[in-house]
C-alpha cells in the first residue's frame, strides 16, 4: 500500500500518530525467513517516500534533537545478514535516509550510539575482502564455469560497497596481492574523494614497515642509481638486458601467490616502497601481477581527484601535461620550468616533489600514525619517470606475458613518451630493436608453421586494434581482467601440442607482440603512424605453375569444379570405413593461399576432373608412414579460425567456447615413388606458398628503412586487398 501511495495527503495520514512507528518496533519471530523479508520490503517502501517533511513524522525528537529513530535503528539491525538481498535493502534504505540531508537527523545518526554501524561495516567488508583474496587464489589454480560465477558474484558485491561507502576503506595488509590491487583500482574509480585519492598516492612513495613484512614481493640487490638526481648521467647503460629485470628494480618473486606472509630473508633490505613494488611486477611478476601492476598505474593516471604534482611524483605524468607543467612555469619566471623545458640531455635536474606530497605525508602520520620515510621522497618527479620507463621497457623484452598485457603496458609508455630525449636513452633504444629483431624472427617462422595464409588477415586487423588501443585517451581494460585468467574447457585441455589450435594461438600472440614493438619504435621516434601496414601488394600466380595448369581459378578450388589432372596423382582414401574411395591428389598454391585437393576422374573427359574435398596446404604435416612406404599421412586443420573466439573471458567474466578439431588423411597411392612425388609436391607448393607471405611482409620486417621514410616508394597493401 506504502509503495503504491501518490497523494501527498495520504502518505501524511499514514505516517502520523505512530502507527508505522509500531509496527517497525513490534516484536516480530523472525525465524521464519519469509517473514523477515515482508519486514524489510516494509521499510524500504517507507524510506522510498521520506523527504524533509514526511522524516519529521517518523522521529522523536528533544530540545530540537532526535532521540529515537525506529526506521533506521531497526534496519541497521539487519545490515549484515547472510542473505545478500536483505543487506541490499538495508543499504538502499540507508541511502535513502542520508539523501534526505536532514541535519538533526544526520546528527543522531553519526551520535556514538549509533556510529558503530560504519565501523562495522568497514571490518565486514574487510572480512569480504579477506574471503575474496583466497577464492582469487583458488580461481586461478582451477577456473572453471562454477568458480567463474561465484568469483563475478563476489566482485559485484564488493564493487557495490565501495559504492556505498562515503569515507575511505581500512587497509588490510593481509590480502593477496592481485586482490589488493584489484581493490585499490576500484576503490579510486569508485570512491571519487580527493583526500582519499591523494593520500593512496603519497603512500605509495612511502617506506612502510608493516607492508615490507608482509610483501610478496622482496627487493633483490641494490636500488637503482636514479636515486640521486645525476645519476641518470652515470649510470652503466650496458648492464641492462632484455633477459633480467630492469637494473633499476631486481627482485625475487617466490612461486607461492598466497597472501602468507614470506620468510625474512637477512641478506635482503627489509624495507621498500609500495610504488617500488608495482614496477617490481611488471619487471619480473607473472602475468596476472603485470596486468594488476599496469591497470593501478592507468588508474592512479586517470583518477580526475588526484593532484597532478601528486601523478608527477609518482613518474606517471603523461608527456602533454609535463610540457605544459614546465611551460607554465616558464612563463611566470620559474627558473626550473625554463631550465627543464630547453634543458639538453646533460643538463642537470632540479625539480623535486611540491609540497602536496609532505602535506599528505602529514596526514599520514597524523591521522593513521603512519611514519613514512624514504629517500626517493625528495627525489625528482624525473628520476621516477625515468623508473618507470625502465620498467616498461624491460616488459616489452620479456616473452612470458601475454600480448593484451603488453598492450596495457604499451598505453602506458604512450602516454609517458618523454618531452626530450633525457629520459629516453640509447639503451632503452637499443633494447627495443632488440625486442622487435627477436619477435621478427618468430614471425618469419610462422610463415613456414601452421597458418600463414592467415597471417596477413591476422596481421592487419591486430595492427588497427593495436593502434586503436595504445592511442586511446584512456585505457578502457575492466580492472576485473586480472582476477579472470583464461578459461580452458576440459576439452581444451586435452590438446595436443601441435594441434592448430595451439599453433593458432601462438601465431596471433607472435602477430600481436610484433606490431606493438612497431607502433613503440615509430612513437618513440616522433613519427606518424600509418592507418595500415606498410606491405607489398599479391603478385599474379606464374603461368608456370600447378594451379594454372590445373586451370584453377584465382578465388581457389572449391568442390564441383572441374580441373586438369595434368599433375596429379592417383590415391585411394577411406572416408568411412571399409569404403575406400579412388581419387587424383593434387598440391597447388596461389600466392599466399594454398590447398591440398582430391579429385575424381570424369569418364568422358580423359585427364580431367571434378574437385570433390579442398583442406588448406598450410600445417598438413606431410608424412611418410613407417611401415607402409605408399602411405601418406597429412593432418588438416581448418580453413578458417576466428582467434577472438578461442576459450577466453569478456571483460564481463562471460566464456565463449569454441572447440577446435585437426582432421587425418591417410592416402594409399599405387607405389613408393608416386608418394614421394605427393609429398615432394606438396613441400614445394608449402615452400612457394611461405616465401609469398615473407615477401609480403619485407617492408614491414625492415624496421630501419621502414622509419628511414615516412612514404615508402615499394607498392604497398591496400585496403580492398
Amino acid at each position: 500500500m506504502i509503495q503504491n501511495l501518490k497523494s501527498e495527503h495520504s502518505i501524511y495520514y499514514m505516517f502520523s500518530n505512530e502507527h508505522v512507528n509500531y509496527l517497525i518496533t513490534y516484536s516480530f519471530d523472525f525465524r521464519n525467513e519469509e517473514l523477515l523479508s515482508y519486514y524489510i520490503s516494509f521499510l524500504r517502501a517507507i524510506s522510498g517516500k521520506l523527504n524533509k517533511d514526511t522524516i519529521s513524522l517518523l522521529v522523536k525528537t528533544r530540545n530540537d534533537e532526535v532521540v529515537s529513530f525506529p526506521l533506521y535503528v531497526e534496519a541497521i539491525r539487519f545490515a549484515f545478514h547472510e542473505e545478500g538481498m536483505i543487506r541490499t535493502a538495508v543499504r538502499a534504505l540507508t541511502l535513502n535516509v542520508y539523501h534526505v540531508g536532514d541535519e538533526a537527523v544526520n546528527k543522531f545518526v553519526a551520535s556514538n550510539q549509533h556510529a558503530d554501524y560504519f565501523l562495522h561495516l568497514v571490518k565486514f567488508f574487510r572480512g569480504q575482502c579477506i574471503s575474496f583474496s583466497v577464492m582469487v587464489s583458488n580461481a586461478s589454480k582451477n577456473l572453471g564455469a562454477e568458480s567463474s560465477s561465484s568469483l563475478l558474484s563476489a566482485i559485484d558485491e564488493i564493487e557495490d560497497n565501495l559504492y556505498y561507502f562515503r569515507r575511505g576503506v581500512v587497509n588490510e595488509t593481509g590480502l593477496g596481492a592481485v586482490t589488493s590491487l584489484y581493490l585499490l583500482c576500484c576503490i579510486l574509480r569508485i570512491v571519487k574523494i580527493k583526500d582519499l585519492a591523494n593520500t593512496v598516492a603519497s603512500a605509495l612513495l612511502c617506506h612502510i614497515e608493516t607492508f615490507s613484512l608482509r610483501s610478496e614481493l622482496k627487493l633483490n640487490g641494490h636500488m637503482s642509481d636514479h636515486g640521486s638526481p645525476d645519476a641518470s648521467q652515470n649510470a652503466d647503460e650496458n648492464n641492462i638486458g632484455p633477459d633480467s629485470c630492469s637494473k633499476s628494480l631486481q627482485v625475487t618473486i617466490p612461486l607461492s601467490s598466497s597472501s602468507q606472509s614470506p620468510k625474512a630473508d637477512n641478506n635482503l633490505p627489509q624495507q621498500f616502497t609500495p610504488r617500488e613494488a608495482l614496477l617490481s611486477f611488471v619487471t619480473c611478476g607473472d602475468d596476472v601481477q603485470v596486468s594488476g601492476s599496469l591497470s593501478l598505474l592507468a588508474t592512479l593516471l586517470q583518477t580526475k581527484e588526484l593532484d597532478e604534482s601528486m601523478v608527477d611524483a609518482l613518474g606517471i605524468l603523461p608527456q602533454r601535461k609535463q610540457h605544459k607543467k614546465l611551460l607554465l612555469q616558464a612563463l611566470v619566471g620559474e627558473e626550473t620550468g625554463e631550465e627543464q623545458l630547453f634543458s639538453s640531455e646533460s643538463t642537470v635536474v632540479k625539480d623535486g616533489i611540491s609540497s602536496e606530497l609532505d602535506i599528505y605525508l602529514q596526514k599520514l602520520k597524523d591521522q593513521y600514525g603512519v611514519s613514512c620515510s624514504s629517500p626517493m621522497v625528495g627525489a625528482s618527479p624525473r628520476v621516477h619517470r625515468c623508473q618507470v620507463l625502465d620498467a616498461l621497457v624491460s616488459l616489452f623484452c620479456r616473452s612470458n606475458i601475454s600480448a593484451e598485457t603488453l598492450w596495457d603496458g604499451g598505453w602506458l609508455f604512450r602516454q609517458l613518451l618523454p618531452h626530450s630525449k633525457a629520459e629516453f636513452k640509447s639503451h632503452h633504444a637499443r633494447l627495443l630493436t632488440d625486442a622487435f629483431h627477436n619477435c621478427t624472427r618468430r614471425l618469419l617462422e610462422e610463415t613456414r608453421g601452421t597458418w600463414p595464409d592467415m597471417l596477413v588477415t591476422v596481421l592487419c586487423d591486430e595492427w588497427r586494434k593495436c593502434k586503436r588501443v595504445i592511442e586511446a585517451s584512456s585505457l578502457r581494460k575492466d580492472p576485473i581482467c586480472m582476477l579472470l585468467p583464461p578459461y580452458r574447457s576440459a576439452s581444451e585441455e586435452l590438446v595436443s601440442s601441435d594441434s592448430s589450435f595451439i599453433a593458432g594461438e601462438r601465431m596471433c600472440h607472435t602477430v600481436k607482440v610484433f606490431v606493438l614493438l612497431h607502433h613503440l619504435h615509430v612513437f618513440s621516434l616522433s613519427r606518424i603512424l600509418l592507418d595500415q601496414p606498410p606491405l607489398f601488394s599479391p603478385v599474379d600466380t606464374p603461368e608456370e605453375s600447378r594451379a594454372k595448369n590445373a586451370g584453377v581459378n584465382p578465388s581457389g578450388p572449391k568442390p564441383g569444379i572441374e580441373i586438369n589432372l595434368v599433375d596429379a596423382v592417383p590415391c585411394r582414401i577411406a572416408f568411412e570405413r571399409g569404403k575406400e574411395r579412388h581419387f587424383y591428389f593434387l598440391s597447388i598454391s596461389m600466392g599466399s593461399s594454398g590447398w591440398v585437393v582430391l579429385a575424381e576422374e570424369l569418364v568422358s573427359k580423359p585427364h580431367h576432373g571434378v574437385i570433390r574435398v579442398a583442406a588448406p596446404l598450410a600445417g598438413s604435416n606431410p608424412r611418410i608412414d613407417d611401415k607402409h612406404s605408399r602411405w601418406l599421412h597429412l593432418r588438416i586443420r581448418p580453413s578458417l579460425f576466428s582467434f577472438t573466439d578461442s576459450a577466453k573471458h569478456s571483460s564481463h567474466g562471460k566464456v565463449k567456447s569454441r572447440a577446435l578439431v585437426d582432421g587425418r588423411w591417410t592416402l594409399a597411392f599405387r607405389d613408393e615413388e608416386s608418394c614421394k612425388f605427393a609429398l615432394t609436391m606438396i613441400l614445394e607448393e608449402t615452400r612457394l606458398q611461405s616465401h609469398e607471405v615473407e615477401r609480403r611482409l619485407k617492408p614491414l620486417l625492415e624496421l630501419e628503412k621502414d622509419l628511414d621514410s615516412s612514404n615508402p616508394t615499394q607498392p604497398m597493401e591496400n585496403k580492398s586487398s
